[in-house]
């Protein structure tokens, strides 16, 4: 690995999320923590918590919560209950237990790994639960970016400044099939190992454990393949039901759909959705969403390759590039209180990303591996911002070229230049 030391396997790094997650306990009865297996939600929790228990290891907890969910409540608080799902009744008995404290807040950290099916008996949690989404690590957080751009800074009217990372594209290509998860920080090979069999236990059993629903785990994997090769993209169940399809056709539209409503319950993967602002011209907006794994990581195992093999293949590389992207200003935007899109209109004008904030100010993204493409890329930005009505969403706070490598500036025509090995919140 050239350029930043890799971090320690057994320490744990700080996460953004700790901030958020203090500040919820400050404001409210309860916590839900949610987020993939692995991506470090009960570390996190831990840290913060008074006392917990811990559902998936601890069968004798499991065992007497399903008889007395309420036991589950007794010690110091804030009490962590590690993946509540494992035992649904627990939801209520915790938004009663809050009730009865008069909302005090900071009395329980709920963490799960799926959203479980509705029950019309569980209540919704209004007014008593937050919620907070964990992901896999940030470049940022896993010692891989030097921060200094900062997304907060540029909306706040700075320019990027920022020498060259210590990122090339190979390390870009590690990253890419390690991933962010706290505990594979190690090679790519026994990272990569862990990573498939994540993926085996997401078709055979996390599904089973989310609904009682049986599924046929050679048609998921089909279709977790079919949705790796088609990370960063558009795609359709419909074409995802074609591209599965054996000897005795496509398999049947309305069963993808189901997958894919199921993988992403259990955060395998994460779409993006569409940004429908109002716009000066006729363009028909594009509603579909934009395919992503909730770390892309879970591609390149899905597709079984690796860094050399992603290096001469420069097309895949680049859409598991912008992939990691958006996984990162997901995880920078929420520390801002901001929402990410994709732009896409009838006419193929596009933006990889729109960063949303609360109060209305927005950004938009292009995702490029290498320089060459920059200028095609700022100039595709400054039509999408040219579209949008600034009458109804303003102007964009900032237009933005994210790329794998180089250094951070502005260009002449105003859009900026960022390396994702310098970009933090």
């Amino acid at each position: 690995m050239s350029g930043l030391a890799r971090p320690q396997e057994l320490e744990y790094r700080p996460r953004l999320a700790d901030g958020e997650l203090e500040r919820l306990i400050a404001a409210s009865g309860a916590v839900v923590i949610e987020g993939a297996r692995a991506s470090g939600k009960t570390q996190t929790a831990l840290r913060a918590a008074r006392s917990a228990v811990r559902l998936d290891v601890e069968d004798d907890a499991r065992t007497a919560a399903l008889v007395a969910p309420e036991l589950l409540l007794d010690g110091e608080r804030p009490r962590l209950i590690d993946e509540w799902q494992l035992v649904p009744a627990v939801w209520n008995h915790v938004r009663r237990e809050v009730d009865a404290a008069r909302g005090a807040p900071g009395q329980f950290i709920l963490t799960g790994s799926a959203v479980p099916p509705d029950d019309p008996v569980r209540h919704s949690g209004a007014g008593r639960f937050t919620r907070l989404r964990m992901r896999p690590m940030s470049l940022l957080e896993a010692g891989y970016s030097t921060g200094l751009i900062s997304l907060s800074s540029l909306f706040d009217g700075a320019e990027p400044r920022a020498p060259e990372p210590p990122l090339a594209i190979a390390d870009l290509a590690e990253r890419i099939c390690v991933g962010g998860w706290p505990g594979l920080q190690r090679s790519v090979a026994s990272a990569q190992v862990v990573l498939r069999g994540y993926l085996a236990d997401t078709a055979e059993l996390d599904l089973v454990r989310l609904d009682g629903v049986r599924r046929d785990p050679e048609n998921l994997r089909r279709v977790i393949r079919s949705l790796a090769r088609h990370t960063a993209t558009q795609v359709s169940a419909r074409a995802i039901a074609a591209d599965v399809g054996g000897s005795e056709g496509s398999m049947d539209p309305h069963t993808v759909r189901a997958y894919l409503t199921s993988l992403a319950r259990v955060f395998v993967t994460e779409d993006l959705p569409a940004w429908s602002p109002a716009i000066r011209s006729r363009s028909i907006l594009r509603e579909a969403p934009t395919r992503h794994f909730v770390d892309p990581s879970l591609a390149v195992a899905a597709l079984d390759t690796g860094p050399d093999r992603l290096l001469r293949d420069v097309a895949t590389l680049g859409l598991l590039f912008e992939s990691l992207v958006v996984r990162d200003l997901r995880i920078y935007g929420q520390v801002m209180d901001a929402s990410v899109f994709h732009f896409r209109d009838n006419t193929g004008l596009e933006a990889d990303a729109v960063l949303e904030r609360r109060d209305g100010r927005w950004a938009g993204f292009e995702v490029k591996l290498g320089s060459a493409a920059i200028d095609d890329a700022a100039r595709s930005l400054l039509r999408v911002a040219a579209k949008v009505d600034p009458e109804r969403h303003g102007e964009p706070a900032f237009l933005a070229v994210v790329t794998g490598w180089g250094y951070g500036y502005r260009r002449p025509d105003g859009v900026f230049v960022i390396p994702i090995g310098a970009l933090g919140p």
